[in-house]
């Protein structure tokens, strides 16, 4: 199989931005994915599967984050978590 290297950025459009709920979804959501995915925020790089690591990022609204993926579902990782972004979590 053929390994692809993807990235988008995305914004943090939530109140509360990346606080727990979102993250434990995110996380969640990427360890569906066989790919290696990665969040970026400014000289930050976290794994996106990780609870965790994402809430060190301490993201708020209003930031721009780039979602990194590598490997043969990445495109489609990528993808899907873009839209969770664009959606705010469901939240209000």
């Amino acid at each position: 199989m053929q390994q692809s290297e993807v990235s988008k950025q995305v914004f943090i459009k939530n109140e509360l931005g990346l606080h727990a709920r979102p993250a434990a979804q995110l996380a969640q959501e990427a360890a569906k994915f066989h790919s290696s995915i990665k969040l970026v925020l400014d000289d930050t790089e976290v794994d996106a599967k990780s609870v965790l690591d994402i809430l060190t990022l301490a993201a708020a609204k209003g930031r721009l984050l780039t979602l990194q993926a590598e490997g043969e579902d990445a495109e489609e990782a990528v993808s899907h978590l873009e839209r969770i972004f664009r959606e705010g979590f469901g939240e209000k």
